[in-house]
């Protein structure tokens, strides 16, 4: 090794040595004690405080939604690990475990088993997932810093000494720690399995004394029952008193063997953060410490006494998160136990008892639930289960969100605009429940009750009311989506309980992605695998559920909405390509229109910017631009008011935001660009014929028109994501649907 090389290396293990010490990975009793001291509040949590904690640490922020603003927990972003393999959506359901967690610590334990419940593939061991990460991470930061301990026994430098108790064994100061001893001093060291706390070796009195002392004068003094009222496990027991015993109750001798030790949750290594699948059925059980395990090294008192490891997932879970996956596929025997281990927090093992100290989570769906209410045992689960529904997602951009994470990138060929989009507008569309029109205002009810599932979908994805309610009607549907929403959340039958698995479309969008057909990802492809999953029946449950009027539980039917839908996006993206006109032009037109509006509704004059003088309203206008956005003349009126209402509940609801018109009213700019192209349609049409023309490497014979062309195709190109593959393919394909005819 050079010489420079060999440097590097002694450096890097003096910072390593550093890091393990500046971690406080290893102390002797009294100077955990002191950390307590310091920080009585962090060292003196159960696993379900911590868990709570750990929300608490990477904080929350607002998410806001048509149905009204929630809250996400940043944990599952996954932020330390860049996002990878985060939580998508379930945002409810977020906060939903958050205030169990919440309540478990008020109670100072955990009191039920957490059942994640919903249609497979709804993300619900991926919602367990992320909290085991996020305690992973939270463990290897000051503030989730957790700690146990081992029993440590020294020898002497020969071979008959004795631990600790006489014979040659190496000098040390009164009262000092086995904790620090070199290895080669160490004849044994026990480990407590289940993690015990530290603060379990003080005796109940004065450990109260000592945390209530550390939390100060007026502090709230509400512990964990683990610190107030927990003991030791059934091993560290029988040790502690047989020390107590050898030493005549001399406490300080006892703790000298005790050696304070950092521990870190990690899924890999069981510690902390377990999973049980369903074929398992023992989860914990008990083995005798055996000669290989350095009985012959302990004091004669604790040679007499048989030790009894606990071993299972049980007890690597401690501390932490133990997960039942697909708990009810297990016959009702192998978790029986869990009916008096979630009452008492304790498990019965054959020579003791296991006291738990874990946060409780199992997953099922809901064919297997609905099972296990009809058995004769459920009654007495029902008061120990806090039961938390995962659907699926209805928000179809959200939805996307997820295929842009696990497909997008792994795809090898270009991926297409919309081909996602797709999917996943599909996937959402097919999991919509046809709303009870009777649920809601009178004004609205007939509205409801012919709202199909496309416009239902529009409604939860931007807030988007179809383009034939207007005026009052529009605004009491607009503010009826969060009861739309919540409609079915606490029914048997709620939406999102059925429709297309995301892992469904995973699969699809691969083989999409392999077609013959396109030269890439694109929607066309993505189209002809729907309508081929569509064709298997037998296959998938929600295809053969029974339709019902607006396209709800119609599949095969959306197929076609879907298409449309997407062709809107292409033929707004053409348009805005050719270059026909400015897009501020609309927005110019618009916020002029809503100046005039607001002076009407206020009756006011409209000051003249160019004159300086103040003028009526102008009339002509408001008309034109209503006009334009199919508003009929006699609800003109009604129309000007409920803008105007609308402005001022958004300023309500968005205090200290600056009004942007595009975002208060996307349907109305939008439809005032298809108002405009409309005029213009054989321009475009025109222009669309020439891209394909070119994009197929055909000739374009006038000069103009090919120059157009090309500044349209790479308009597609580099502001819409097109490739020439893809462009030539959806141009053909809104050509021959929209303007061919």
């Amino acid at each position: 090794m050079s010489r420079g090389a060999g440097q590097e290396l002694a450096s890097l293990f003096s910072e390593y040595k550093g890091l393990f010490e500046s971690n406080k990975r290893i102390l002797p009793y009294e100077d955990y004690l002191a950390l307590v001291a310091a920080s009585p509040r962090r060292h003196c949590r159960d696993a379900a405080t911590y868990l709570k904690d750990a929300f608490d640490h990477y904080g929350s922020y607002p998410v806001d939604r048509a149905w009204g603003q929630e809250t996400r927990f940043a944990l599952f972003d996954i932020p330390w690990d860049g996002g990878k393999d985060r939580l998508v959506g379930q945002e409810r359901a977020q906060r939903e475990v958050y205030n169990i967690l919440r309540s478990f610590s008020h109670e100072g334990r955990v009191t039920r088993l957490v059942v994640l419940n919903g249609p497979n593939g709804s993300a619900k061991s991926t919602f367990v997932q992320c909290m085991m990460r996020a305690l992973e991470d939270y463990s290897a930061t000051d503030e989730g810093a957790r700690y146990t301990f081992n029993w440590v026994f020294p020898g002497g430098r020969s071979s008959g000494s004795r631990i600790g108790f006489g014979g040659d064994a190496p000098a040390r100061r009164e009262g000092e720690s086995y904790a620090l001893l070199p290895d080669e001093d160490v004849e044994a060291r026990l480990k407590c399995e289940v993690r015990d706390h530290p603060l379990l070796l003080l005796p109940a009195e004065q450990r109260l004394a000592f945390v209530k002392k550390a939390l100060g004068d007026g502090a709230e003094t509400h512990l964990p029952q683990l610190v107030e009222r927990g003991g030791l496990c059934h091993k560290c027991k029988q040790i502690f008193e047989a020390l107590l015993s050898a030493y005549k109750g001399d406490l300080a001798k006892v703790l000298q063997h005790v050696q304070v030790e950092r521990w870190y949750v990690s899924r890999a290594y069981r510690r902390g953060a377990v999973t049980i699948g369903p074929q398992l059925s023992v989860d914990a059980g008990e083995r005798q410490i055996s000669a290989d395990r350095s009985l012959a090294a302990l004091p004669s008192s604790l040679q007499m006494t048989t030790l009894f490891e606990p071993h299972g997932e049980l007890v690597d879970a401690s501390g932490g998160i133990l997960e039942f996956g697909d708990l009810l596929k297990r016959p009702l025997d192998a978790f029986r136990y869990l009916l008096s281990t979630i009452e008492t927090g304790e498990v019965s093992l054959s020579q003791s008892i296991l006291r738990l100290d874990s946060v409780l989570f199992a997953t099922t769906n809901d064919l297997h639930l609905n099972a296990f209410r009809e058995h004769p045992d459920y009654a007495a689960f029902r008061g120990r289960l806090a039961v938390v529904t995962v659907p699926y997602i209805r928000h179809y951009p959200t939805e996307q969100q997820i295929y842009d994470m696990q497909i997008v990138p792994f795809v090898q060929r270009h991926v297409g605009p919309h081909a996602v989009e797709v999917a996943a507008r599909w996937a959402v569309l097919t999991r919509l429940r046809r709303p009870d029109p009777g649920l809601y205002p009178e004004r609205v009810r007939a509205v409801v009750d012919q709202l199909s599932a496309a416009a239902k979908s529009e409604l939860y994805a931007v807030g988007r009311v179809p383009t034939d309610v207007r005026g009052e009607r529009a605004e009491e549907l607009r503010a009826s989506i969060p009861a739309m929403y919540r409609e079915s959340d606490d029914g048997p039958e709620y939406e999102g309980r059925h429709g297309a698995s995301p892992r469904e479309i995973r699969a699809l969008l691969f083989a999409a992605s392999n077609s013959d057909v396109s030269e890439c990802l694109s929607p066309l492809a993505v189209l002809a695998e729907i309508r081929a999953l569509s064709a298997r029946k037998a296959e998938h449950e929600f295809l053969r559920r029974e339709t019902l009027p607006g396209g709800y539980d119609a599949p095969s039917e959306v197929i076609d909405v879907v298409h449309e839908a997407i062709l809107d996006r292409v033929e707004e993206e053409l348009r805005t390509a050719t270059g026909l006109v400015a897009e501020e032009r609309h927005a110019e037109l618009f916020e002029r229109y809503v100046l005039h509006v607001r002076h009407w509704v206020e009756g006011e004059k409209v000051p003249n910017k160019v004159t300086g003088t103040d003028e009526n309203p102008d009339i002509k206008l408001m008309t034109h631009v209503e006009e334009k956005l199919r508003v009929p003349a006699k609800e003109g009126e009604e129309f000007r008011r409920a803008l105007i209402s609308a402005i001022a509940g958004y300023a309500i609801e968005h205090p200290g935001v600056e009004l942007d018109l595009s975002k208060v009213f996307p349907d109305h700019m939008s439809a005032l660009r298809a108002s405009y192209y409309a005029e213009h349609r054989e321009r475009v049409a025109r222009v669309g014929r020439d891209l394909l023309a070119l994009l197929s490497d055909e000739p374009i014979k006038d000069a103009d028109a090919a120059r157009a062309a090309t500044r349209t195709a790479d308009a597609l190109r580099d502001r819409f994501g097109y490739c020439r593959g893809c462009a030539r393919e959806m141009i053909a394909d809104l050509m021959r649907k929209r303007y061919d005819r």
